[in-house]
């Protein structure tokens, strides 16, 4: 798999592995009508609760019946109603046998550990997703660079950012095409902030984020793919 130009579009990869991840183990898959009832009963009978189906409805941009289905494959996969790190490192390991995933999982679950508690509830997984597929672009891009900001201080640094393309690589192994140059990370970086870091303070702010990447078009583009998953 080529990554070239990854610098530019890096948080489409990071959430269509992540979508390509949920179609894999059935988190998406479409509901039929007779699965209606058996979900509603089960969101109010599973051990961890979520949130009411209105409740939810109000905070994400799903239907009652898209709620339902993502609930069915969330509990087939988590039938406790809650992802520890270990589960979602787990999940991510079998999917990418020829890499080692567990970092890029670590930075995942932590984006969508919202509260920070060391467990992804539903209500954790769907609000995250419906940003991810039906925000506008401003919040997709919120929700990437609150990803890359590992430590949550407000910025972006190259550490983070290094951090972040190097656990795609180690994911992805090596079988990408064409063959990756070990400093091919830090060139990604390097290009990613002279991009970025338009005043050069050595960091980027959520603003210099923004602004970038709503002028770049394959950045734009990429945001769209996210569009009609489910």
């Amino acid at each position: 798999m080529g990554i070239q130009g990854m610098e530019l579009c890096a948080m489409a990869v990071v959430v269509l592995l992540f979508i390509a991840v949920l179609k894999q183990f059935g988190i998406l898959e479409p509901m039929s009508m007779e699965d209606s009832s058996d979900s509603e009963l089960e969101l109010s009978t599973v051990r961890h609760q979520p949130e009411g189906l209105e409740q939810l409805q109000a905070q994400t941009k799903f239907t009652k019946k898209e709620l339902q289905s993502l609930y069915r494959g969330f509990k087939n996969e988590c039938p406790s109603g809650l992802v520890d790190e270990d589960t979602f490192k787990l999940i991510y390991a079998q999917f990418f046998p020829q890499g080692d995933a567990t970092t890029y999982a670590h930075f995942l679950f932590n984006a969508f550990d919202a509260d920070g508690n060391g467990a992804i509830h539903f209500e954790d997984f769907v609000v995250g997703l419906s940003i991810l597929l039906r925000g506008t672009v401003q919040e997709k891009l919120k929700w990437a660079f609150n990803l890359y900001d590992i430590n949550k201080d407000g910025y972006i640094t190259k550490e983070e950012m290094l951090a972040i393309m190097k656990s795609i690589y180690d994911m992805m192994g090596r079988h990408t095409y064409p063959l990756l140059r070990e400093d091919a990370p830090l060139e990604h970086v390097e290009r990613f902030f002279q991009k970025m870091d338009r005043n050069q303070d050595g960091v980027v702010t959520i603003d210099e984020f923004l602004e970038t990447c709503q002028k770049d078009e394959n950045i734009m583009s990429s945001m769209q793919l996210f569009e009609n998953v489910i």
